[in-house]
């Protein structure tokens, strides 16, 4: 779960209007409730398109709900904030989407170091500490918010290897060659910087050996009840991933809604 400052701010910006767009927040899974712009950043956004070489481009939403910041042909969705904490820890979620069945996909070694981006109020990072007993689990957020609750939940679980990280938007802040696997679970489509992140992601991974573990509900299952915006297919995820360096490993198709990509570093 993250905040951030919106591209639609960036871009009225640019342009000179002087409007201030507010936060717009960073997070996981479904929305509850999404973030739109002022009808007047609409109007006013109608004539911007902005394009650069990094895959990025500016322009009108197609969706409402996503921001108008597309990445390498994919509209950035709207995110969901720490007021919608609780939905992270629904009643349902490990049966709806298959929890278990996930950690176990990851084949983590009791040593692993790994990092949890988009952690959130911590629902994986305290499951994957009891799979790493001798390693450690790093729970990377943006939220000061969540980052509270993060560091409230360890002590309530007395779960010593979880230390909760503050990262940016553009970095999760994890030391370099340092991480076994990066786990990011129905977050990374709502990222608003995505290649910044997958550079600092694959710098962040030990060489040759370290994974990112990629969850996303499936586009390409029109059965699967969430909106379009909030998926992504197997073929986005590998073209974005293979643009900041990471080697495709396989897929996992196991869970109920959700793929499950693996990568590494080169």
């Amino acid at each position: 779960m993250k905040y951030r400052f919106s591209s639609w701010q960036r871009t009225l910006n640019a342009v000179g209007t002087g409007s201030s767009a507010g936060l717009l927040l960073w997070g996981c899974t479904q929305l509850p409730a999404e973030t739109r712009p002022s009808a007047f950043a609409t109007q006013r956004l109608q004539a911007v398109v902005q394009a650069d070489t990094s895959g990025y481009e500016t322009a009108p939403p197609r969706d409402p709900n996503g921001i108008g910041t597309y990445y390498m042909g994919r509209q950035i969705a709207h995110v969901m904030g720490h007021e919608g904490a609780s939905w992270l820890e629904r009643t349902g979620r490990r049966q709806e989407e298959g929890t278990d069945l996930l950690l176990k996909e990851l084949q983590l070694k009791p040593t692993d170091v790994v990092a949890d981006i988009g952690a959130g109020t911590g629902f994986f990072s305290f499951q994957l500490a009891k799979k790493v007993p001798k390693g450690e689990v790093l729970a990377v957020d943006i939220q000061p918010e969540m980052i509270t609750a993060l560091q409230a939940n360890k002590r309530k679980l007395k779960a010593a290897n979880v230390r909760p990280v503050l990262g940016t938007t553009t970095s999760p802040a994890l030391p370099a060659d340092s991480v076994d696997l990066v786990l990011i679970v129905d977050a990374y489509h709502e990222f608003d910087h995505p290649r910044e992140m997958g550079r600092a992601i694959r710098r962040a991974l030990k060489p040759g050996t370290g994974r990112l573990a990629l969850v996303e509900y499936r586009a390409e299952d029109a059965n699967v009840p969430i909106k379009r915006i909030h998926k992504m297919s197997v073929e986005q995820a590998r073209k974005e991933m293979a643009a900041v360096g990471l080697e495709f490993i396989e897929t996992v198709e196991t869970l109920p809604q959700q793929h499950l990509l693996l990568f590494r570093r080169k």
